[in-house]
C-alpha cells in the first residue's frame, strides 16, 4: 500500500508530506478499530524482552526523535510495532524553528537534509499529551522517551536551566530522557558536547534526576545523543563526561554536516543529513564507542537503517537497540516489522 501512496506523498514538499502523515497517525490513534487494523497488519510479537538501562523494551526497534515533536501522534505510531518511541526534541518554551523550506529529500540516495531548528509547542503542551504509565493499555504497550533541548534564544552559558526545566517537566511522565546536544540546526548547540560544557550539564542533570528519584520505584534513565562528526578527542571527552556523570547511555548518532556521501546537492544547503548517506558514519561511531568503553556503555544506534541487515550492522558494532526515521519515509511502515523479524 505504501509503495502506491509514496509517489503522492513525494509530490508534496517534505514538510507538508510529514504533516499529512502525522495527521493521519494522530487520527488513527483516537479510533480504536483503526488501531486494531494497524496492529494486525504491522505489529510483530517478539518473544524476547530486552533489558536496557533498567527498562524492559518489548523489541529492539524504536522511532527516533523528530518525527512526533509535540506528542500528538504517538498512539497511532505505536500501532506500527515500535518497541519504543522518542518524542521531541522539545524545548521549555514554544518556538517556530528555522525559516521554511527546511527539509530536503534526495530520493535516489535515500537521504534527507533538515534544518528544522527545534520547532514545537513547548514543554507544557507535550506534557499534556503524555499520560502516566499505567493509565491505559496503549501507554503501557511500549517505552516512551522524550528528547530535550534548549530554546534558540538561550545561550550555552544559560542552557543548563533549559535542560533542567525539561527534566523536571517530564520526570514523572517519560520512561527515559534523551539529551540533545548534537543537532547542527541550533546555532552553537554542538558546543555543548565540549568537555567543560558537557561535564557541567550532565553533572547537574544527574544530580537533579537523583534528587527527583525520591519516592519513585526506578530512577529515570538519561541518554546523551551524540554527533557523528566528533573528532576522536572530542568523542573521548564526551564519553568521559557521560561515564563520570553516571548518565545511563548514549544515542549514536544525530545527523551529520558532512556531504561526502551525498551527490548532486547545493553546497549552500545547510542542515543535518540523515538517511542512507549517514549509515556508515554512524556505525563507525558506534564501533568507536563500544571499543573505548569496553562495551560497558548502553548504546542506541540510529542512522541510515533501511533494512534488517543495516540494523544488524549497528548491533554487531555495539548497539543494543536501534531507531529509525528516514527509513520509515523511504521504505514505509512495514520496515518496523521487517527489522523486528530480521533481528
Amino acid at each position: 500500500m505504501y509503495e502506491r501512496l509514496k509517489p503522492l506523498f513525494f509530490r508534496l514538499n517534505p514538510e507538508q508530506a510529514h504533516d499529512l502523515i502525522l495527521g493521519l497517525m494522530r487520527l488513527a490513534g483516537y479510533l480504536s478499530p483503526v488501531r486494531k487494523i494497524l496492529r494486525s497488519i504491522y505489529s510483530w510479537e517478539d518473544s524476547r524482552e530486552i533489558l536496557f538501562a533498567g527498562l524492559r523494551f518489548p523489541n529492539p526497534v524504536g522511532l527516533a526523535a523528530g518525527f512526533d515533536k509535540d506528542g500528538t501522534a504517538w498512539r497511532g505510531l505505536s500501532c506500527l510495532g515500535f518497541g519504543h518511541i522518542e518524542l521531541g526534541t522539545v524545548t521549555p518554551l514554544p518556538q517556530s524553528g528555522n525559516p521554511k523550506p527546511r527539509i530536503f529529500r534526495f530520493p535516489e540516495q535515500e537521504g534527507i537534509i533538515n534544518r528544522m531548528g527545534f520547532p514545537g509547542k513547548g514543554a507544557s503542551f507535550l506534557l499534556n499529551k503524555i499520560p502516566p504509565r499505567g493509565s491505559s493499555p496503549e501507554r503501557d504497550r511500549f517505552i516512551l522517551g522524550v528528547n530535550i533541548g534548549r530554546n534558540k534564544n538561550t545561550s550555552n552559558q544559560a542552557a543548563r536551566e533549559d535542560y533542567l526545566a525539561c527534566l523536571r517537566f517530564f520526570y514523572h511522565r517519560a520512561d527515559y530522557i534523551s539529551i540533545n546536544v548534537s543537532s547542527p540546526n541550533t546555532i552553537g548547540l554542538r558546543d555543548l558536547q565540549g568537555k567543560e560544557f558537557l561535564n557541567d550539564l550532565l553533572g547537574n542533570l544527574v544530580a537533579e534526576r537523583d534528587r527527583l528519584v525520591v519516592g519513585k520505584d526506578n530512577r529515570l534513565p538519561l541518554f546523551v545523543k551524540l554527533s557523528p562528526d566528533l573528532s576522536d578527542q572530542e568523542l573521548d571527552d564526551a564519553l568521559d563526561a557521560v561515564t563520570t556523570s553516571s548518565a545511563d547511555g548514549v544515542i549514536a548518532t544525530n545527523t551529520t554536516v558532512q556531504r561526502e556521501n551525498l551527490l548532486g546537492f547545493d553546497p549552500g544547503l545547510t542542515g543535518g543529513l540523515s538517511g542512507k548517506p549517514l549509515k556508515d558514519l554512524s556505525t563507525d561511531l558506534i564501533r568507536k564507542i563500544q571499543h573505548r568503553t569496553g562495551g560497558k556503555l548502553p548504546i542506541i544506534g540510529v542512522g541510515g537503517i533501511n533494512s534488517a541487515e543495516d540494523a544488524r550492522e549497528k548491533m554487531v558494532a555495539g548497539a543494543d537497540l536501534v531507531q529509525i526515521y528516514s527509513g520509515l519515509i523511504f521504505q514505509g511502515p512495514g520496515l518496523v516489522k521487517e527489522l523486528i523479524k530480521g533481528l
